[in-house]
């Protein structure tokens, strides 16, 4: 019997593929990626909620993008790919526990990637939601309390660095997806740390 009753997702790089979106609307995987680190930079250090689209307007003219590029993300949203094991992997689990989201963007935003993902969660707690990014507590505090169920029982699946102290902090264990090799934050270390989903099915 597994030692979890429930499985949290960060959404937006545990379970989709943003990166590859942002490298597309940038223009380059570089510059891309100086945008999207800047954007994570500004979401950490905001705490309580701010617009999403905000940050990420903000964060492309620090980084020296072409004006419209935060309303083209916007605009393709709907076309964020789910890694190529998300969908099998969360058919399977969602059979076994309830599933749940905490993601960094707007409720809007948020709705409509999780819908991408093929399943149905228990909770989807955006930041927007809770007036708190991750990782401040409340954010996974919120979904803790919607799902009922002891944190140390929920594994939770981050994708970003900032998200395993994040989830530890809130008494949940953490499997990091971590997916391109992200360094981790102040020395942070996961329950478990793989570069895909699959092994969930042996642990849930």
């Amino acid at each position: 019997m597994s030692a979890y009753q429930a499985v949290m997702f960060d959404l937006l790089t545990a379970l989709i593929d943003s990166w590859t979106l942002w490298n597309n609307v940038a223009g380059s995987p570089e510059a891309g990626m100086r945008w999207r680190r800047r954007y994570l930079e500004l979401t950490y250090q905001a705490g309580r909620y701010v617009p999403y689209e905000g940050l990420v307007v903000r964060a492309a003219a620090d980084t020296g993008m072409a004006d419209g590029v935060a309303a083209e993300l916007a605009r393709r949203w709907d076309k964020l790919p789910p890694w190529p094991e998300t969908l099998a992997v969360l058919t399977e689990l969602e059979r076994r526990v309830p599933l749940a989201v905490v993601t960094n963007c707007s409720q809007a935003l948020g709705l409509r990637a999780a819908a991408l993902t093929g399943v149905t969660y228990a909770t989807v707690v955006t930041a927007e939601s809770v007036g708190f990014y991750k990782p401040r507590p409340e954010t996974y505090r919120a979904a803790i309390a919607a799902l009922n169920i002891p944190p140390e029982r929920i594994l939770f699946v981050a994708g970003s660095a900032a998200d395993v102290p994040g989830a530890r902090g809130a008494g949940m264990p953490v499997y990091w997806h971590n997916r391109i090799g992200l360094k981790p934050i102040n020395d942070a270390a996961p329950d478990y740390m793989e570069t895909s989903l699959h092994r969930l099915l042996e642990l849930v």
